[in-house]
């Protein structure tokens, strides 16, 4: 009888051909994105839903209950236009995160789309520097560049947020939970807030810098990052970057600090990429 079973088995195996497999693995992975993109949304409910009408259709048809069997045929008949309203906006989502894709980025220009970020980035950045500076509230802001600061990012909590003004300002304000500390933002998405970073060691500093001037001084002084430190007292803006700390400037003068600091980063990554392109093909 097992014997049987098995010659049963192999019987099936053979039969199946590579691209079956991948056939198989190709749509149990759009099932699985599908499940992930509804979960804890209404189009959850919704499914479910579906998933009841379409067990209770066959088993009208199993009891032979022909006038119930023939109102939710002609129901789902209908149903596929209405999911498709009913579905928009998850629908939009996902092929925006299809857009968004490694696979998307075949039709686009990636270094483009990254430097056209970075600019957002930083308008968005200076826009909240703006707003924490003119009511005198007390920020700190590290922008991660080659130097990765893991450590520094896990002493925080977690967001894995865009990177926006308001977020940014919220953070910041005075009496919430993640106030105190530094927000690290990572390949333009706020990774963490309330980080704690190491201070500088530099004793000539002046007396009237606080803590989060010596904290900014302090990262910059250990990685590459950049530092923006907006005064809790003055409301004045400061930029540390490789030991160094600039005061007393303007948003203008900062967004253009900012956009000299990480565009040239960019520039130096595809001018290193081009040379490396070229090397390898003059060593063919």
């Amino acid at each position: 009888m097992i014997q049987n079973i098995y010659t049963y088995i192999f019987q099936y195996i053979r039969l199946i051909r590579f691209r079956d497999v991948i056939d198989i693995m190709i749509v149990g992975y759009v099932i699985y994105r599908g499940i992930k993109l509804i979960r804890e949304t209404r189009a959850e409910q919704l499914l479910k839903g579906i998933v009841i009408l379409v067990v209770v259709t066959q088993l009208s048809e199993w009891l032979q209950l022909n006038t119930i069997n023939f109102i939710l045929k002609n129901t789902m008949q209908v149903g596929v236009l209405a999911l498709l309203v009913v579905f928009q906006p998850e629908l939009r989502r996902a092929l925006e995160q299809m857009g968004r894709s490694r696979f998307g980025n075949i039709f686009s220009f990636e270094e483009e789309d990254k430097e056209n970020r970075i600019i957002g980035m930083i308008e968005e950045i200076t826009k909240a520097v703006q707003s924490l500076s003119d009511n005198r509230i007390g920020a700190l802001i590290v922008v991660e560049r080659d130097t990765k600061i893991g450590d520094i990012i896990r002493t925080g909590t977690t967001l894995d947020s865009m990177v926006s003004a308001e977020l940014l300002v919220n953070v910041f304000v005075p009496n919430t939970p993640l106030h105190d500390g530094a927000v690290i933002i990572r390949e333009n998405k706020i990774k963490a807030a309330a980080c704690f970073l190491p201070l500088t060691q530099n004793q000539d500093l002046s007396k009237e810098l606080g803590t989060r001037h010596r904290a900014a001084l302090g990262i910059s002084e250990n990685s590459d990052a950049v530092a923006i430190v907006v005064s809790e007292e003055t409301g004045k803006i400061s930029i540390a970057l490789n030991g160094d700390l600039t005061r007393n400037l303007t948003v203008e003068t900062l967004k253009k600090a900012l956009n000299k600091t990480l565009q040239f980063n960019t520039n130096k990554k595809r001018k290193k990429r081009t040379k490396l392109l070229l090397w390898k093909g003059k060593n063919r």
